[in-house]
């Protein structure tokens, strides 16, 4: 019964949303107020419909019901209860169904909040969100239905990827999704103000809230990623230019050169036309990510023909671009900006420079991951895009970004006076160029490294400066220091929750560049009671032992860490799946805040008398994970309510 009801709700939820979009629209072209509250009530219709299909997959999963195909393909008997969730969204066809419900969360948190504040550009929200959320449900019922019935029902199924037994798949992908689809909201509010007309700063002022969630969950997913990819896949990196990663950056890019904009938006009634650009492109960005992902065309260009996934895609993504662009075209007079550029030096030169280089970035991720798909499909040639370019374009564009994140707040607007920069950053440049000369002299010898640490400095002096010379200022009218600095984070608590994500992003800038230049490795064999040493680190092997789980075997190796004294005992394993032909390796590390030792089982005698292991030592990653902890400190700051000043 599963498959053909949870098909028949994926149908109806279809129709409702359609419905909901039509008529919304009529709505707002009319006038007429009955039916924006029908599709209201659609919207309210789907995200129950789509949350029933939800829990009824769930409920698959737990019951080991293989008559659904693909419950039978992504689970078996022997998966623990916590991956039988995870399974869930494993693949394609559940990905699918928890994009289209926290789509519909989102419509319905629209409808809830808006419908009274937003009166003029409702309508239209509600009909780009219920088209989009149609389009979903359209994958959902013909592409990928993920209630397909299986017959002859399997005595057991086929089991979730291994890599993906962990628990960052409960929060990688909900995190990463909760951004994707939060994008979906601002760009709602810029296809509304482009239909009335109405392409002010009302739309982003609307929309700030929504966009900075957006931004830090697709942040968070990021991150998660980082780490999962760092303590499952066993290769000690936790970013490799992989087009699966890059597909959820590119849109990051566009999305933190859009929050950054539109304050020039809202000072100087500048770059209207290219903030409305900017979301259009982080929208689409995020519907391209999801076409690299799910279509199959990473692993072959000729994916395009297997299945009708990746031309729903192409022809969803052309349309929104159609109509997008369409209407830009259409208000193109009112787009113009109302100021102008009054001088290179001021802060409106350095946003702009600073969403130059962004988009800049996601330019050269976007061109360095479909590069192999063009020239497989042109030549029939596939070439190869590693980390060596997407490194030797992007870290001078990262280091500017970051340079000009300590300049872009204190230098002026309009007009920067040669006294404004003098007061501003001559501090921070001496203190810069001391930590540069620091660096060097304690051994840091790459350039880039050195330069990395200097800009660090540099930012994190100047937003110490502006915070040391408000404070003073609140002081000064009889306030003590603590309550004067938790009164100004919260009465200007979007500036400062700001400079906490730019602090969280340089903790990050830190952990990359400590991990680049200082991490070392060794791989060597040893037979039990041998030791190997790396950077004051000993590791003794101790013995294997062999267990046998749910569902895989496991081997498990034994060593000893220790420098001066001993750390505890490390135990990397090999899990042998039935179902895989090769074993899949399971880290072990040992944490610390400036350096971690990284261990991975590699080949091994049957007996236990000897075995492979890849000792590493890695510097100051612990430091990427700290600035995901202040960036989301950060933008929770930033997305309270500004405390109006009393009368």
């Amino acid at each position: 019964m599963i498959p053909e009801v949870g098909q028949g709700a994926t149908v109806v939820a279809l129709l409702l949303a359609l419905g909901g979009a039509v008529a919304a629209a009529t709505g707002g072209r009319t006038g007429r107020g009955a039916l924006v509250e029908a599709a209201q009530r659609a919207a309210v219709g789907v995200f129950a419909l789509v949350t029933f299909c939800f829990a009824l997959l769930t409920y698959a999963f737990l019951t080991f019901d293989f008559s659904v195909r693909y419950v039978a393909s992504n689970t078996t008997l022997g998966t623990p209860f916590y991956y039988r969730i995870t399974g869930v969204w494993g693949a394609l066809e559940g990905s699918i169904i928890l994009w289209a419900w926290m789509l519909a969360l989102y419509t319905l948190v629209i409808v809830l909040r808006h419908r009274q504040n937003a009166r003029e550009f409702y309508p239209w929200v509600l009909t780009a969100m219920l088209g989009v959320l149609s389009f979903f449900l359209l994958v959902m019922t013909f592409a990928a239905p993920p209630f397909e019935r299986l017959t002859p029902v399997p005595a057991d199924g086929r089991g979730l990827n291994p890599l993906l037994e962990d628990t960052g798949m409960i929060t990688h992908p909900v995190a990463l999704y909760l951004g994707f689809t939060g994008l979906t909201v601002p760009f709602a509010f810029a296809l509304a103000a482009l239909v009335t007309g109405r392409v002010g700063d009302t739309w982003i002022t609307l929309t700030r809230r929504w966009t900075i969630v957006a931004w830090y969950f697709l942040s968070l997913g990021l991150l998660i990623g980082g780490w999962w990819s760092y303590h499952v896949l066993g290769w000690g990196g936790y970013w490799a230019w992989d087009p699966v990663e890059n597909a959820a950056f590119m849109p990051w890019l566009a999305a933190t050169a859009f929050l950054h904009s539109v304050m020039i938006q809202e000072r100087r009634r500048m770059l209207k036309l290219w903030n409305i650009s900017l979301i259009i492109m982080a929208f689409t960005l995020t519907l391209f990510g999801t076409f690299l992902t799910r279509s199959g065309v990473i692993a072959s260009v000729h994916a395009f023909t297997q299945g009708a996934i990746g031309i729903m895609f192409l022809g969803f993504l052309a349309l929104v671009l159609l109509v997008s662009l369409g209407l830009v075209a259409l208000r193109w007079d009112a787009l113009r900006a109302q100021g102008e550029l009054d001088s290179v030096v001021s802060r409106e030169s350095a946003f702009l420079l600073n969403n130059v280089m962004l988009v800049a970035a996601a330019f050269t991720v976007f061109f360095g991951t479909v590069f192999p798909l063009l020239s497989e499909a042109v030549r029939g040639v596939k070439v190869s895009v590693g980390a060596p370019f997407f490194n030797q374009v992007n870290i001078p564009l990262f280091l500017s970004l970051i340079f000009l994140m300590g300049v872009g707040p204190l230098i002026a607007w309009r007009r920067a006076s040669a006294d404004n920069l003098r007061r501003n950053f001559l501090w921070p440049v001496a203190l810069g160029g001391l930590a540069a000369a620091v660096a060097f002299l304690v051994g840091v010898r790459p350039a880039l490294a050195v330069l990395s640490f200097a800009t660090t400095v540099f930012v994190t002096a100047t937003i110490v400066l502006d915070f040391a010379r408000a404070t003073r200022a609140r002081r000064r009218t009889g306030e003590s220091l603590l309550p004067a600095m938790g009164g100004l984070l919260l009465r200007h608590n979007r500036r400062y929750g700001g400079f906490l994500v730019h602090l969280g992003v340089l903790v990050i800038a830190v952990g990359v560049t400590g991990s680049q230049a200082w991490s070392v490795q060794t791989e060597t064999t040893l037979r039990r009671g041998e030791h190997a040493e790396l950077a004051g680190y000993r590791v003794r092997f101790d013995g294997l032992s062999a267990s046998e789980e749910s569902n895989h075997a496991k081997v498990t190796g034994a060593f000893t860490v220790s420098n001066s004294r001993v750390l505890g005992v490390l135990r990397p394993a090999k899990k042998f799946y039935p179902q895989q032909q090769s074993p899949i390796a399971a880290v072990d590390y040992r944490l610390g805040l400036t350096e971690d030792v990284y261990l991975v089982l590699g080949d091994f005698a049957r007996d236990g008398t000897e075995a492979t292991v890849k000792l590493q030592v890695n510097r100051l990653v612990s430091w990427i994970w700290l600035g995901g902890v202040v960036i989301t400190l950060g933008a929770g700051l930033a997305i309270l309510p500004e405390r109006k000043r009393p009368a």
